[in-house]
């Protein structure tokens, strides 16, 4: 799922009515979750925090910002927080699934819109930059509202979006694409905030003031311009202070992490352990300010899970454990990752009730007189667990007592299972969704022509997607052979037989979801979208009978 984080700034923090006005709107769009609302009374402004689908960000983060534009009067605003528009700045912050490029397009989508419907001046910064000297944000805002009454009339500054002309009630706006930034802090078993702080000096990016001898009382050491040199730290895109925490009665090492991609959350963790270890100093522990991306918490656990020389084939769940444990990310208190990651804060929206149910009840559901979940959902499942099957022999070979060497060849088997499982699990409920699809498009109004139109295109998209839905099932249960097929070649000889039944597993999966793809076809008026899936379905039929009776014949002869 491409995810999309944004979190727009509004020039009001003291009138809840208005900030209430605003995250309505927000909440009125499908498929965004309001994370967070943060007003401020001195500074006079709301940081909103929100998530969902790029398009579904987009007209959220445009509502958001037409409500703030009638609602704050910039003419009457005042506040310590330098602004310069009823929405000040509006980033968006790619999550997961999706490239900062992309991002950018979609925070242009919204500039464009914002610019010339609401008639609010509209600048682009960070990725979204169209100008250089505009990737800075606090370039754009220097002058601030007082002072675009000028600035907007002199060519540099024309707007990226709407006219050169200045909206004395609502101001301008900033709207961009910029990395994830991560606040994280780590707990020290020391209550100096000087050796906190130089712990700090080793890692941030900027690093500290070079001196003579690499002495606090050394000169300083300047340049041919007479300019201070620094000596770098160890982490890229990284901020970082010592401070002493009352509350806890411990050091910490306070960060920002304002890209991800160059310093990731473990990487930021192991660079501070490294040096508190040569100061003669532990870590505790650590905290995440706000929520976290998924991708950032799975990378972190499989490095300490390869740390450990043990299998990141396992369940996110584990990986996840892994992680918060590694991290110490619950010692100052309980670390919920379905509260604390933001796809999982969404996925509260997701309706997962098939996969969510104990094996007695989805036995029971399936058995009873409700036509979902059908064939296609079981198809569906039996391909899960068929390559859950080889998953299991590729950790068992990880583990093997006497193959120590070969546990990373075996991981990566077991990493490539669990993400075919993972996808073959989502592919259980979406079975059923694309049925219950069919069914609403049947029961749309059919009163006037216009509406029997529009009813027959409805019908025609959830078949066709009826259609996809358990052909993807066929391509991920062919796939799976291919980790099932290895795990009889080269896996734990005592599991052989859990390969060969995994293989029997991929094998019906690949056969039940084709026939759900043949019936769903006759009603499908795409004749030749019909011809050319069935004969793709064919050719992976081939395929699969061929793997299946490969596989069998290499189980047997190793029984």
């Amino acid at each position: 799922m491409q995810l999309i984080e944004c979190i727009p700034n509004f020039s009001e923090g003291r009138d809840l009515t208005i900030i209430k006005a605003i995250t309505d709107e927000i909440e009125s769009v499908e498929h965004v979750k309001l994370l967070d609302v943060d007003p401020g009374k001195a500074t006079n402004r709301t940081v909103v925090t929100f998530v969902g689908e790029p398009n579904a960000v987009v007209q959220a983060a445009f509502l958001a910002i037409k409500k703030a534009g009638e609602l704050i009067d910039m003419t009457k605003q005042s506040g310590e927080h330098p602004r310069m528009g009823a929405t000040d700045v509006c980033p968006f912050v790619p999550v997961s699934g999706i490239t900062m490029e992309e991002t950018a397009q979609f925070a242009h989508q919204l500039g464009k819109r914002v610019g010339e419907e609401l008639d609010i001046p509209t600048y682009m910064y960070e990725s979204a930059a169209t100008d250089p000297k505009r990737k800075n944000l606090a370039t754009i805002r220097a002058g601030e509202y007082e002072g675009f009454t000028e600035k907007i009339t002199e060519p540099e500054w024309k707007p990226d979006y709407g006219k050169a002309e200045f909206n004395a009630f609502s101001g301008a706006t900033v709207i961009g694409a910029r990395d994830f930034l991560i606040a994280y802090n780590i707990n020290l078993n020391t209550t100096s905030t000087r050796r906190a702080n130089a712990i700090a000096y080793d890692i941030r990016e900027k690093g500290r003031i070079m001196r003579e001898g690499n002495s606090l009382l050394g000169k300083i050491i300047k340049d041919e311009n007479g300019e201070k040199m620094w000596q770098k730290g160890t982490c890229k895109g990284v901020k970082a202070i010592g401070w002493f925490i009352e509350e806890y009665g411990v050091a910490q090492i306070s960060m920002n992490i304002t890209n991800i991609n160059q310093t990731s959350l473990h990487r930021a963790f192991e660079e501070t352990r490294k040096s508190a270890t040569n100061r003669g100093i532990r870590i505790t522990g650590s905290e995440l300010v706000g929520l976290v991306p998924l991708q950032v918490m799975l990378d972190a656990g499989k490095y300490f899970l390869k740390q450990q020389q043990r299998s990141v084939g396992i369940a996110e769940s584990e990986i996840i454990k892994i992680a918060i444990k590694s991290l110490g990310l619950d010692e100052l208190g309980p670390f919920d990752p379905k509260q604390r990651i933001i796809e999982y804060r969404l996925r509260e929206n997701i309706a997962a009730p098939l996969i969510n149910m104990t094996l007695r009840d989805f036995a029971n559901e399936t058995a009873s007189e409700s036509v979902a979940p059908g064939g296609g959902s079981i198809a569906a499942y039996v391909g899960v667990l068929g390559v859950s099957l080889g998953t299991m022999v590729a950790n068992l070979s990880a583990h093997k007592r006497g193959w120590d060497e070969r546990w990373e060849e075996f991981s990566e088997w077991a990493d490539r299972g669990q993400a075919l499982k993972d996808e073959l699990l989502s592919m259980v409920d979406e079975d059923t969704n694309s049925f219950n699809k069919i069914m609403a498009a049947f029961r749309l109004s059919k009163t006037t022509e216009a509406e029997k139109i529009a009813r027959r295109v409805a019908i025609q998209a959830a078949t066709k997607y009826a259609i996809e839905v358990p052909f993807k099932v066929m391509e991920l249960s062919l796939a799976s052979f291919e980790v099932i097929k290895a795990m009889a070649n080269i896996g734990n000889p005592a599991s052989v037989t859990d390969a060969g039944v995994g293989a029997l597993c991929a094998r019906a999966a690949v056969h039940g979801a084709f026939l759900n793809v043949k019936i769903n076809a006759v009603d499908l008026k795409d004749k030749n979208f019909v011809e050319e899936i069935i004969a793709k379905g064919d050719e992976i039929i081939k395929q699969t009978d061929l793997l299946e009776a490969e596989m069998l014949a290499l189980v047997n002869s190793k029984i």
